[in-house]
């Protein structure tokens, strides 16, 4: 008999409020495979069907998580994990990823002290927004922090001032063909610029340590990889003729949760990484950073919602509307152009099902998540039916808005 869960409140970063579960643990075997390739993670249904949460709210599974970040360093022993804070910054999940080894992607004063607060050095922490104020750097460097990420002059020149002698690496601008959430045009420079930016670092006083990219999150396509890093490599040679050694290469994120395409197994990306690195460096191997988000959070979380609302706009008319508890602006504002397409699950699966718009709960036209995809719902679905929005463990409660119509920052619970 599975012991019932004890909870606890925490703080958490931006006034979200964090529940950490902990109830009996049962063993298994690979939940994270269990849970990409069926929509059902028995853990997180006896939570739900034990702890009746109120809803909208997300249940990461902490094991799930930890099989992830187990996974990518068994399968890119080479690479230096930097999670990526951004994608669920719960303290759980942070404290877990610590105590496995990880090292941290921050991008604010908030998610540094969130991970100096939880014991993890300064040392183990990249500065990887390349948009920040200067008193957020100086703030940085006082708390010790020595790796900088940046992709213009200006921003060149505030790291010389107020972090001098930091490693620095510059992000160039790539393709982000095959992204489900592409990250092209606002980061980045043009390699070429980037030549230029990194000897002028070495002017500043400061390191210039590397050269980093992003394929784009949830990205499709292994061979992305091939031709940053083969961008990259060039850069090497170029400054290396300037007697500037640079030392890594920054692959990003990009590797994918399960939605409802079928993705390759993370053995496949890492493989197609490291064939890239070792076809343009030889056996001159840099140092390799990678940053996970989304492959290490994704599939560990499910959002339990509730129908609000099934209506029709005229007689006759095929499609549902229905209306969730959870939308745009509490958690799923990855649906904006239906970019991300989440895996649904029904209290009432199992019947005959019919085509639906699924729509939040807020007085906002916006607020439509799927329209274009061809949803289908059971026919038998109704007001108060709970439906499971599965793979939602990445960058839901970060996109989660403080209160807009009043709704409530979507929670979370760790278990």
């Amino acid at each position: 008999m599975v012991a019932r869960a004890q909870a606890a409140r925490v703080a958490a970063p931006l006034g979200k409020e964090i529940t950490i579960v902990q109830p009996a643990r049962p063993r298994r075997r690979s939940m994270l495979a269990a849970v990409r390739s069926s929509t059902a993670n028995p853990k997180i249904s006896r939570f739900f069907a034990e702890q009746r949460p109120a809803t909208p709210c997300l249940v990461v599974d902490l094991d799930v998580v930890a099989e992830a970040y187990r996974e990518l360093r068994r399968y890119l022993p080479l690479a230096r994990v930097f999670y990526a804070v951004k994608a669920n910054p719960a303290p759980e999940v942070v404290s877990l990823l610590a105590g496995l080894g990880s090292s941290f992607d921050v991008a604010s004063p908030s998610e540094i002290d969130l991970c100096l607060e939880r014991g993890i050095g300064a040392d183990r922490l990249s500065f990887g927004n390349t948009i920040k104020k200067e008193r957020d750097i100086a703030l940085a460097y006082a708390r010790g922090l020595r790796l900088f990420a940046f992709d213009s002059a200006e921003e060149l020149e505030k790291l010389a001032r107020s972090a001098p002698g930091s490693r620095v690496f510059c992000r160039i601008l790539v393709a982000c063909a095959g992204a489900e959430w592409p990250l092209s045009r606002k980061f980045g420079c043009a390699p070429e610029m980037a030549v230029d930016l990194l000897r002028q670092a070495r002017t500043l006083g400061l390191d210039p340590y590397g050269v980093s990219f992003h394929v784009g999150s949830q990205q499709m396509d292994l061979t992305q990889w091939d031709g940053a890093i083969g961008q990259a490599a060039q850069m090497f040679s170029v400054l290396a003729q300037s007697d500037i050694n640079l030392r890594m290469v920054n692959i990003g994120g990009g590797f994918p949760a399960r939605y409802r395409n079928e993705v390759e197994p993370v053995e496949r990306y890492a493989a197609a990484v490291m064939a890239a690195i070792t076809r343009y460096f030889g056996n001159d191997l840099p140092e390799i950073i990678v940053e996970p988000g989304r492959s290490i959070v994704g599939d560990a979380g499910v959002i339990q919602s509730e129908v609000v609302l099934i209506s029709r706009k005229a007689y006759g008319e095929e499609r549902r509307w229905v209306y969730l508890d959870i939308g745009k602006f509490n958690g799923l504002a990855e649906t904006a152009d239906e970019s991300i397409k989440y895996r649904i699950r029904t209290s009432v699966d199992g019947g005959p099902t019919g085509p639906a718009i699924i729509a939040g709960p807020t007085c906002d036209s916006a607020d439509i998540l799927y329209d274009k995809a061809d949803y289908r719902l059971p026919l038998d679905l109704k007001v108060g039916d709970k439906v499971e929005i599965l793979s939602a463990g990445a960058y839901t409660t970060t996109y989660s808005s403080v209160g807009f119509n009043g709704f409530a920052p979507l929670r979370t619970y760790c278990i």
